[in-house]
């Protein structure tokens, strides 16, 4: 009996205990405040179901992009405002399976919330899916900002992964407000670090990252 209760206390630790790659952190670890939606753990994604390789809802980034978030975070607090990570790390298990969903053009599930204007077969050629993403470097993350008075996100013009160039930080077709936002996004992120990635105002990657082309695979868990 006493062998058999050392051995689940044994698994029992090595659970609670796993430890992540080098470099690698959990972001709630490092900002306990932050606000989190990561939609590859659920069904509201442009694949309309859970992604390969994200086993539970927690955020990891580098130990870098995770304290250079902690200061945006900061700063944003002082004006009753908070981020909202959408997805940080991606495993390249997910890059697959996003690049296996856009082969099969007949599933077309989630279309008009994400991709209305766009024909799935060209969504490789529009550079909206690829087989490498910079997210699996780890320092790479999508997000928005939340009011902490209302909870609600700001109006940025499109939701999340939205393909098409509505999505496109300098889009003409947005209001005044939301090109407000989308600045107030832009311009925080850059302070602390972050350089934004044109055709998506949500995704951001670390200047100076310490993982650059590098693609890792472990799950997130």
């Amino acid at each position: 009996m006493k062998m058999k209760l050392a051995f689940l206390l044994f698994l029992l630790q090595s659970t609670v205990f796993a430890q992540l790659p080098e470099g690698f952190v959990y972001v709630d670890d490092v900002i306990p405040d932050i606000q989190f939606e990561l939609r590859y753990c659920l069904n509201n994604n442009f694949v309309g179901e859970p992604v390969a390789g994200y086993h539970a809802e927690v955020c990891i980034l580098t130990a870098q992009a995770a304290n250079a978030l902690k200061k945006v975070q900061e700063a944003l607090k002082k004006d009753s405002l908070s981020l909202k990570i959408f997805d940080a790390y991606r495993p390249q298990e997910a890059v697959n399976n996003f690049s296996e969903w856009a082969k099969n053009v007949n599933d077309t599930l989630m279309k008009q919330q994400y991709y209305p204007e766009v024909d799935k077969r060209n969504l490789f050629r529009d550079g909206y899916i690829a087989s490498r993403s910079r997210h699996s470097s780890g320092s790479t993350v999508d997000l928005t900002i939340v009011d902490l008075k209302t909870g609600k996100e700001l109006d940025m013009g499109t939701p999340f992964d939205y393909f098409g160039k509505a999505s496109w930080y300098l889009h003409d077709d947005l209001t005044e407000k939301q090109k407000e936002n989308r600045a107030l996004l832009h311009n925080v992120m850059s302070t602390y670090g972050f350089r934004h990635y044109p055709k998506e105002w949500w995704h951001f990657t670390l200047r100076g990252e310490p993982f650059k082309n590098q693609y890792f695979n472990f799950p997130v868990e």
